[in-house]
């Protein structure tokens, strides 16, 4: 058994345990919200948008939770984007599964498109573990608008991820590493193991009263597989 089929099907008995347990769950469950402005949407690496409005919310029982992420900017070159996240969390353990839904304004994009040849969905499985000192995570694309390899075959794309937390000066900060392991054009064309992401971001919370406060960072992003960096900043309420 190859290594991507291992981790397709790893995933898609996450994914049916998952669900499966979310369904059964009927006590009550809480609701949370946030939003996030920032002057440039980067994600692993890539370049989605300029200035864009993120919003989230979510609902969450016992570990479980139900989250939708989405991105808007302002201009026809921007990509909008809605997330639908399924995820568990439990003693540093977490695991996720999403669906990206990615589209160009005016387009004609239809969001409830599900042919496997022309969907702009992207579902995606991740496990992971957070350490306190340390952040690791590895996911994989396991259906819908997914990148090809090389010699045209479906690539599973998938990226690993290690983050690392710490405090200086009063600011939060936290360093990222993030990788393809092989051959996708899904991440700027990786023709196989390839670093897309070396950032570091730092953050401080600024309190207003008891009551509200909000969270200024910045962000210095390089990605070594395509020789760009980026450099961006934003605030999250």
């Amino acid at each position: 058994m190859s290594v991507k089929s291992f981790f397709m099907k790893m995933f898609m008995v996450f994914a049916l345990t998952a669900t499966t347990i979310a369904a059964n769950a009927q006590e009550k469950v809480e609701f949370g919200a946030a939003g996030d402005v920032v002057s440039k949407y980067l994600w692993r690496g890539q370049n989605y948008a300029n200035v864009s409005v993120q919003p989230s919310a979510w609902l969450s029982y016992k570990g479980f939770s139900f989250t939708v992420w989405g991105s808007t900017g302002f201009t026809k070159d921007d990509m909008a984007e809605i997330d639908l996240i399924l995820s568990y969390e439990k003693d540093g353990f977490y695991a996720s599964i999403t669906d990206y839904w990615c589209a160009y304004y005016g387009d004609g994009t239809k969001y409830f498109s599900y042919k496997g040849h022309s969907t702009p969905h992207v579902f995606e499985a991740t496990v992971g573990y957070d350490f306190g000192f340390l952040d690791i995570n590895w996911s994989t694309n396991f259906a819908g608008a997914d990148g090809f390899t090389p010699k045209g075959k479906r690539a599973y794309s998938s990226y690993f991820q290690a983050t690392v937390p710490f405090s200086l000066l009063t600011i939060d900060w936290s360093a990222c590493v993030g990788l393809t392991p092989w051959a996708t054009d899904y991440y700027y064309n990786a023709t196989g193991f390839a670093v897309c992401d070396l950032s570091l971001q730092a953050a401080k919370e600024i309190n207003i009263c008891d009551s509200f406060g909000f969270t200024l960072f910045v962000k210095y992003c390089l990605n070594p597989s395509t020789m760009k960096s980026y450099f961006l900043g934003g605030i999250s309420f």
